[in-house]
């Protein structure tokens, strides 16, 4: 393999900057233009150690830098790899790397180091896709369960059961090479047994990944009312800072803001939206489509009212758009002389499959808050938010994959009931095992490693 060699930290002012360099010439091509002052290259020197020296262009110093040197096979790559700790500023870091690929490195491509990582078989795939989440990570939550697939939990959960399948293939197999010395008598009642467990173990999985994709990428959820109902204010209480511009003037938001926010371990994806009326005005016409948009795409919906004041038909149009979304209706102003009680506006909502729930909230004090984020809590986690040692899928590829695995384990159990011969179980059960070898890359083509990797960041 090419040498290849990355910067990997942002390139911007700094304290410090990092070159990563891996590959069968990394230690070589370093020696090249780093001269410590004891005058030992790097390849006369034990693995795992720092060197202290500076960077040569020709007789010219470039920097001053510290030298990690990581040897094959115990670096992140398996291969020989080597860290240059440079001052952090952009120059300095573009003259450096500049001057390994002058003598014989080539730029990373996107996730190329953790690539090499997996090709080299230090990582399951499961543990790359990880790394990536690991650092895209937006919550507590989302951090520990990367943390978990990083450390293998998922590639042991699917490695054990691929081991399980491959043990009844081979059984059918040998019977069906060796009938006169192998017998399959009661074979079929203790393989729908064991495959019964097994579809317990990945129904659990495949359940779990609309948990895992919310503590992932967190819970898209539009604030939507009509006009001058708070829904600024309530944005700017959950932020807890004047993020949005809050008048008496109605139609005052004309478009989409969007803010991010943790809540307790779980990300709140807020969009602020344009209040919903009927109107004339070009621009308040696109700010309400964006609106409606924003309702479609959202997880959540905190539907803002004016406790104030009486429901209206405005209300009824409202409450159409948001049917079947998981929905929290904030009766807001609650400081205010109460005119809509939760009787009213629910008899709203009578003609409905789903209801909010309601909550009494005032922007201007902060009632409801904490009831607001619980209230969360409840409807996506059941109040559960604490991380223990369960497995959570929270990327689509590996649950597709599961569900794949799943219905090949269900074809098997159908083939068992209807008394199918055994080398047609065979076929099924190497189909579920097939998919599942796609999940920790034992089992992958070449396109879709290059394909996920490709959305690496630069340098890992």
């Amino acid at each position: 393999m090419d040498t290849i060699a990355a910067i990997c930290t942002a390139l911007s002012p700094s304290g410090i900057g990092i070159i990563r360099v891996s590959g069968e010439s990394a230690i070589e091509i370093t020696d090249k233009i780093f001269k410590s002052p004891d005058k030992k290259t790097l390849a006369d020197s034990k693995t795992h150690t720092i060197h202290y020296g500076h960077i040569f262009d020709g007789d010219e110093i470039i920097d001053e830098v510290l030298v990690m040197l990581m040897k094959a096979p115990r670096s992140y790559t398996m291969e020989d790899v080597v860290e240059i700790d440079c001052h952090g500023g952009i120059l300095v870091l573009r003259k450096v790397f500049n001057l390994l690929l002058n003598n014989g490195c080539r730029p990373s491509e996107p996730g190329e180091f953790t690539k090499r990582a997996f090709l080299n078989g230090r990582i399951d795939l499961t543990g790359a896709e990880a790394v990536m989440d690991l650092i895209s990570s937006k919550s507590e939550l989302a951090r520990k369960n990367s943390i978990s697939h990083l450390n293998g939990k998922m590639y042991s959960i699917i490695k054990e059961i691929r081991e399980n399948i491959l043990y009844y293939i081979a059984n059918i197999e040998a019977c069906l090479d060796d009938p006169e010395h192998m017998s399959l008598d009661g074979f079929e009642d203790e393989l729908e047994v064991k495959l019964k467990e097994i579809r317990v173990k990945i129904e659990a999985l495949i359940k779990s990944y609309d948990s895992g994709k919310i503590i992932k990428e967190g819970i898209n959820t539009a604030i939507v009312g009509k006009p001058n109902a708070g829904k600024s204010s309530i944005l700017n209480m959950i932020l807890n800072e004047e993020r949005a511009i809050v008048t008496e003037i109605e139609g005052t938001t004309r478009d989409t803001l969007e803010e991010t926010i943790d809540i307790g371990g779980i990300t709140l994806n807020l969009v602020d939206t344009a209040g919903i009326h009927d109107s004339e005005d070009v621009v308040e016409k696109i700010g309400i489509e964006r609106a409606k948009s924003a309702i479609e795409k959202a997880d959540l919906v905190l539907y803002v009212t004016d406790s104030s004041k009486d429901p209206d038909n405005m209300d009824d149009q409202i409450i159409s758009l948001i049917e079947g979304k998981k929905s929290i209706c904030l009766m807001n102003k609650s400081d205010l002389q109460r005119e809509m009680t939760k009787q009213e506006i629910n008899a709203h909502f009578e003609d409905c499959e789903t209801r909010p729930v309601f909550l009494y909230t005032s922007a201007k004090t902060g009632e409801g808050k904490e009831e607001l984020f619980n209230t969360i809590k409840e409807l996506f986690f059941e109040g559960q938010l604490s991380f223990n040692d369960e497995i959570m899928v929270s990327n689509l590829r590996q649950k597709n994959n599961l569900v794949d695995a799943d219905a090949s384990i269900c074809k098997v159990l159908e083939s068992i009931e209807n008394g199918m011969p055994e080398d047609f179980l065979s076929i099924d059960l190497m189909s579920a095992y097939a998919s599942l070898g796609e999940i920790i890359g034992e089992e992958v083509n070449d396109d879709l490693v290059d394909k996920i990797f490709s959305e690496f960041c630069m340098g890992k």
